[in-house]
């Protein structure tokens, strides 16, 4: 190359380190300034100085044995080669690579380290753990050796032999391509193929990969306990492995020895030849074969196959238990819940656990809340809702509540330039809560927090009903995906976009940030580092930055609470409380592991996926783990962004020792929970997911039983999207279930038998003095209470609910029918089911969904059912058609057990001439008004509006000669009243902004 292109070459590979290297800087220089806002240097400076020690030292120990074993071949050449002509090929690579042999070797050595040292400084969570490691107080069923060694120490003594075996194997490689430059093993001439100080070398090294590979040999013996291996698809070692596969793999090690040290002996000391160490070699190749392959296989099938399930029972039994710990499935309290009520009673409908069932879907009203406590079109409650509980007028209930942040993708365009993105739509305003079960206002929530100047809707809101909020505003939160500049010189001059003024909706309140979050970007040098981050001028060129400055970036609270605790996984659904006066959010972290022995191994993201992945909930990556403990609570100030971390789970030795990692004070002991944030705790949605699907299996603890699988669950579809193949979300619900001193706020999910649809059980999660308590309420075998997807079925298949159903969307041939949430509830020994009917209407981009009626069963087979107006009346009309089904009994007239779609008493199972045909000419009445509408003919489509109102109104009288009751569709097809539980207000407007 000329002196020009080697010029040319050095300039490029400088400009690329000098970019790589500056790219590097800036990332270090600013995340250590995001750590110090936020208080947690700690943690960067443990994690930097840990990877740069892992890369360094790993890196310099690869690259120092492989250049040693190169430079040693070097120095072992035969200064006398034979004359050939493959000595002549190669003399013209001697020639290139002797006079700078140091050079080549380094070269080569450094790109060897380099690749091993970013290899090692991934696994700094292995070192950090393995330094710092705990006892977990309970040992492996098998080697009795405490279980903190597999979940410490193994992994790192796994990756350190991958390290060696890969720097032997280049080193007999590389040292075997310079032995054959320079002479030290020849393919042609006479004599021998190799010289003495060659075969020396690399007999050497071979044995050395011999050595590592008994060590292999016994750390495999501890891997059988966290494959899978049992029978049926358990984790562990079974029976074949322990009487079989261990001893095998024992034996193979002693051999390795045996041939390492022949290998030695034969190649330098004995015979100073090959063929005794090949022999050898391929002796440990057939004693692998033999002894670690075919007599496994002979005794698994010959001996165990035929009786597989009482040779497997004991392992069985491991892995049961193992999972059950490692889970947190062993204080399950399993009760029998009997169920033997069918016919629903008097008692039902003054229930009270019936009366909170929560109405209000999250999933749904997010629009609702949107459209009426939004304010300003940028405004927005995000994809779903979340459920916690307050206490309001002195009593507690679960309440829907939501965090109105500025969505970005609604800003105008005219809004979208760099200044109001970044300087003026900085943050939310306030905390907006409804009480899960009250709904007024056509189907609106009934709103108690958080108002917005003049925004609010008559007879929709609470002026005296408050949550109180002294800083409402939202600078952290779930949609603050841009960063935002706040601060400035001069406060008399505010630039941030506030809320609008209470007293004239249409003029804007402005606000100066004046917390502690965000880093100061007041100096020139600051600017600039940001300005080439963010790859944006304006930070040097624009006024709105100033010596006041300061930048706010990673905003989200989930991102925020994953970078200050890296070694956590976090909860896939953050939700916003009212503590103290402030909106913080909070978030579950969990600690895990891959090296639990026996335990079952399971996919996080395919085990918490559900109807609700993806749409306001996040999935949690695809990590393989086999424990789990919800170890850590975390807050995240909506105003400042301060992170805390609070100890929940004081036994959690993983916790122990990430926390003695960082210094011992990383994590607040869970001593130090505030009670007015322990007080919005509740059980996480992904731990109780994957615990409840565990749970269909591991509840049952007799290994005979598990093998045969004939007692298993399974979680149900969705039930208004049975065919999607995506599971049923559990619930959150603040209400007393059986089994339960007082009233409480869980979790709770149905499931059903494997490849059933009958109810099996129902699972709920709680915490109990802060301590998480699972519960199981098991129905008898021999109950047929439908599940959750066949009672959907049922209740939206019954004649008369499906007329009215009908009727809901008569008037708008674009309405849509939705349905909440599916609630199951055990309730006077019996199953109430309670779903709520949205109707959607106009756009059906921005349209609100209003809640209309509710769908309720009750019954052996499903076979009560109502669509009620609320859930007082809802009640009561079950009530009735189980106190008419008595007397029908009673009198010998089996009559009907009650399918019904209004709120009065059971018609006849079979309907009256009457009102059958009623119903005949309404069905004809609306599809003629359709028809009429898809043709465009007015004159048409106005004769069919009559006809369907005459039709209407005849359908109605019938129904209401039939029943003895009033009709509860709506003749005028306007929202209906209320659907709460009790009877709402009508209270004055409230100027609350919190």
């Amino acid at each position: 190359m000329s002196r020009r292109g080697r010029v040319t070459v050095g300039v490029l590979v400088g400009v690329f380190l000098l970019f790589t290297l500056l790219g590097w800087g800036i990332d270090a220089y600013t995340d250590y300034l995001w750590f110090h806002e936020v208080d947690f240097v700690n943690v960067f400076s443990g994690v930097l100085i840990t990877r740069l020690l892992l890369f360094l030292v790993i890196g310099l120990a690869v690259a120092l044995i492989i250049g040693a074993n190169l430079y040693l071949a070097y120095r072992l050449r035969p200064l006398l080669r034979p004359h050939s002509a493959e000595q002549a090929t190669l003399e013209r690579y001697r020639m290139v690579i002797g006079p700078r042999l140091g050079t080549w070797i380094s070269v080569l050595c450094v790109i060897i380290g380099f690749f091993a040292g970013l290899s090692a400084q991934g696994r700094w969570k292995d070192w950090m753990l393995f330094q710092n490691a705990q006892p977990f107080g309970v040992t492996d069923p098998q080697f009795k050796v405490d279980i903190g060694f597999y979940v410490f120490e193994y992994p790192l003594w796994r990756y350190l032999l991958g390290v060696a075996f890969t720097a032997v194997v280049l080193s007999v490689l590389g040292s075997l391509a310079v032995h054959y430059i320079f002479g030290g093993v020849r393919l042609q001439g006479v004599g021998d193929r190799m010289t003495t100080a060659a075969r020396a070398h690399l007999t050497t090294l071979v044995a050395v990969f011999v050595l590592l590979k008994a060590v292999a040999y016994v750390l495999d013996r501890r891997a059988l306990l966290l494959e899978q291996h049992v029978s049926p698809g358990l984790y562990g070692a079974g029976y074949t492995d322990v009487n079989a596969l261990l001893p095998a793999k024992e034996i193979l090690a002693y051999i390795s020895i045996v041939v390492a040290i022949a290998i030695i002996i034969f190649s330098n000391a004995g015979m100073r030849n090959l063929v005794w160490p090949g022999i050898s070699l391929a002796l440990l190749a057939i004693s692998a074969v033999a002894i670690g392959g075919i007599y496994p296989l002979a005794v698994q099938s010959f001996s165990v196959k035929p009786s597989l399930a009482d040779k497997e029972a004991p392992y069985i039994q491991r892995s049961i238990n193992a999972t059950r710990d490692a889970f947190g499935l062993n204080t399950t309290k399993i009760a029998q819940y009997q169920a033997n009520n069918v016919t629903p009673q008097e008692g039902l409908s003054s229930d009270t656990s019936a009366q909170n069932a929560r109405l209000v879907d999250p999933q749904l009203v997010s629009q609702a809340f949107t459209q009426s406590q939004q304010s300003r079109g940028f405004y927005d409650f995000g994809k779903k809702l979340d459920v916690d509980r307050y206490t309001v007028g002195n009593t507690t209930s679960d309440y829907v509540v939501g965090a109105r942040e500025i969505n970005d993708d609604k800003l105008t365009p005219q809004q979208r330039n760099w200044i109001n993105r970044h300087t003026v739509y900085t943050h939310g305003y306030g905390l907006v809560a409804a009480p899960a079960n009250q709904v007024v206002c056509g189907g609106l929530p009934y709103f108690v927090s958080g108002f917005l100047g003049d925004d609010r809707q008559a007879n929709c809101s609470s002026a005296t009903d408050q949550i109180p909020v002294q800083q409402p505003r939202i600078y952290f939160g779930e949609q603050s995906t841009e960063y935002a500049i706040v601060g400035q010189e001069d406060k008399a001059r505010n630039v941030e976009f506030d809320r609008p003024q209470v007293s004239n909706n249409n003029a804007e309140e402005l606000y100066t940030y004046d917390g502690k979050g965000g880093v100061a970007i007041g100096s020139f040098f600051r600017r600039l580092v940001f300005s080439v981050k963010m790859t944006e001028s304006n930070f040097l060129l624009s006024d709105a930055v100033n010596s006041k400055s300061k930048l706010m970036y990673i905003r989200d609270p989930r991102s925020r609470v994953e970078k200050v605790a890296p070694f956590l996984t976090i909860d896939g659904d953050p939700y916003p409380a009212a503590v103290d006066g402030r909106i913080v959010w909070i978030l579950d972290g969990y600690t895990t592991s891959q090296s639990y022995p026996y335990s079952q191994k399971i996919n996080l993201a395919n085990e918490t996926k559900d109807e609700l992945t993806g749409q306001g909930q996040f999935a949690l990556a695809r990590d393989d783990v086999n424990y789990m403990r919800n170890s850590v609570k975390a807050t995240v100030d909506a105003y400042d962004g301060t992170v805390k971390l609070y100890q929940f789970d004081d036994k959690d030795p993983v916790l122990k020792a990430w926390n003695k990692a960082f210094g011992g004070d990383l994590i607040v002991p869970k001593a130090e929970i505030p009670p007015s944030l322990a007080a919005h705790f509740r059980y996480p949605q992904d731990l109780f997911k994957v615990q409840r699907n565990l749970l269909t299996k591991f509840h049952v603890t007799d290994p005979r039983a598990f093998f045969s699988g004939q007692d298993f669950w399974q979680v149900p579809n969705a039930p208004d999207a049975p065919s999607s193949n995506v599971k049923q979300p559990p619930y959150y619900l603040n209400l007393k279930l059986p089994e339960q001193d007082d009233t409480r706020f869980q979790l709770t999910a149905a499931v059903t038998p494997f490849n059933r649809e009958n109810l099996a059980a129902l699972v709920s999660g709680s915490y109990v003095n802060n301590q998480p308590t699972l519960q199981v309420l098991e129905l008898p075998d021999q109950t047929v209470i439908p599940g959750p997807v066949q009672v959907h079925q049922k209740m939206t298949n019954n004649a008369a609910v499906r007329q009215q159903l009908s009727l809901l969307s008569t008037n708008n041939s674009q309405a849509q029918v939705l349905y909440g949430n599916l609630i199951s509830l055990p309730v006077e020994s019996g199953i109430l089911y309670v779903e709520p009917v949205y109707v959607k209407t106009g756009n059906q981009e921005t349209a609100a969904p209003l809640l209309q009626k509710i769908l309720m069963s009750y019954g052996d087979g499903g076979t009560y059912v109502v669509l009620a107006d609320n859930l007082k009346s809802g009640l009561q009309a079950l009530a009735n058609q189980g106190k008419q089904a008595g007397n029908n009994a009673g009198t010998g007239n089996p009559g009907n057990t009650g399918n019904t779609g209004n709120t009065g008493g059971a018609p006849p199972a079979t309907l009256p001439t009457e009102l059958a045909q009623a119903a005949s000419e309404l069905d004809t009445a609306i599809q003629n008004v359709k028809t009429a509408q898809q043709s465009g003919d007015f004159a048409k489509y106005g004769e069919a509006l009559s006809a369907l109102d005459a039709a209407m109104s005849k359908f109605q009288n019938a129904q209401k000669g039939a029943n003895g009751t009033t009709p509860s569709a709506n003749p005028s097809g306007t929202p209906a009243p209320s659907a709460g539980a009790s009877t709402p207000v009508n209270p004055a407007p409230s100027a609350s902004g919190g």
